[in-house]
């Protein structure tokens, strides 16, 4: 049996292929109209996604699914809401600042996407934020400036009526003067962002931040209630080898359990599916146990970040998973 085979064989099992009037031609079905109103399948996966059961959180969607469609230019920032509206159904939205890296300022664009999610019912949930300098940062001045550089960004987020900025705690040194320097550095931006009712919530997005008991003391010693986590499903890697490849793992159950006190987002990273529908690098039933044994109600983003599905494909799949896991341990 070929990959494509394969690949339409897992679609089929998630609903989320219809077939033409020509045989053996297939389309990707939305997993909405353009009103957000579910479209009917025959499947019975599909069928339990649209039943009366609903998860314990609200969906949303990372822009970052749809990273190639955006460096490519088949998509904008600007079109992003409503893309993720009309094709997948979901109406909150996570912005990445890449993708708008020159407009944090710029109110006439600001204002622009702000109306098109009023119009249409979506809700910005957070801003991603990366490339404005290093809040672990050992060198106080150099520290203080990537302070200064993401207060823009807090800006826009309330802007857009967001409720967080992600950052990171990146910086280089012993774990034990990059925490000190991390600490400063988002108490300083938390401070900031507490003037204008903005959460600064970190990501464990590699090296000291994606070891669980590191951030979360990083966070408490901040002693800012507006300073929190994103936990990430999948980025537990503490030590990078050559090409970027994963040499030491923090166990990421263990990590999200830590991680979870403090959060006030949540992102559900994806890479590849088995048969069934399942995250083969995560066990989405153990994760969202987790996360609903820590009493957290609110968004979790989809972030897809896998290869052997389309952009879409994979956001579809993520979709159905969250909903069917969700839904059965509500």
């Amino acid at each position: 049996m070929n990959q494509e085979k394969n690949r339409r064989d897992f679609l089929r099992t998630l609903g989320l292929l219809t077939f033409g009037a020509t045989a053996g031609s297939a389309f990707l079905s939305s997993c909405s109209t353009k009103s957000g109103e579910s479209t009917a399948s025959n499947d019975s996966t599909s069928a339990q996604s649209s039943s009366s059961a609903s998860p314990f959180f609200k969906i949303s969607l990372a822009e970052w699914s749809l990273n190639k469609a955006l460096f490519g230019g088949q998509l904008t920032n600007l079109d992003f809401p409503l893309k993720a509206k009309n094709d997948f159904g979901i109406t909150g939205v996570e912005y990445v600042n890449q993708f708008f890296k020159d407009k944090a300022q710029d109110q006439q664009y600001l204002a622009d996407l702000k109306q098109r999610c009023d119009d249409n019912g979506i809700t910005s949930v957070l801003i991603m934020i990366d490339g404005e300098g290093n809040l672990g940062e050992l060198d106080a001045k150099k520290r203080n400036a990537a302070v200064d550089n993401h207060k823009k960004w807090v800006d826009a987020a309330k802007f857009l009526g967001c409720h967080s900025i992600r950052v990171n705690a990146y910086g280089e040194g012993s774990a034990e003067d990059v925490a000190r320097a991390a600490t400063d550095g988002l108490r300083a931006l938390s401070e900031f962002a507490k003037q204008h009712d903005i959460n600064v919530i970190v990501e464990n997005h590699g090296g000291f931040s994606s070891n669980g008991e590191w951030l979360a003391s990083v966070i408490t010693n901040t002693q800012m209630d507006n300073c929190g986590t994103l936990p990430d499903f999948g980025n537990f890697c503490i030590r990078y080898g050559e090409g970027y490849s994963c040499q030491e793992w923090y166990d990421r159950y263990k990590g999200t359990r830590e991680m979870m006190p403090f959060a006030k987002g949540v992102s559900a990273k994806t890479h590849e599916f088995d048969e069934n529908g399942n995250c083969v690098e995560t066990d989405y039933d153990k994760m969202l146990r987790i996360v609903k044994e820590a009493g957290y109600t609110g968004w979790v983003g989809i972030e897809y970040e896998g290869s052997k599905l389309s952009e879409d494909e994979g956001i579809r799949a993520t979709k159905a998973l969250l909903e069917r896991v969700g839904a059965a341990i509500a």
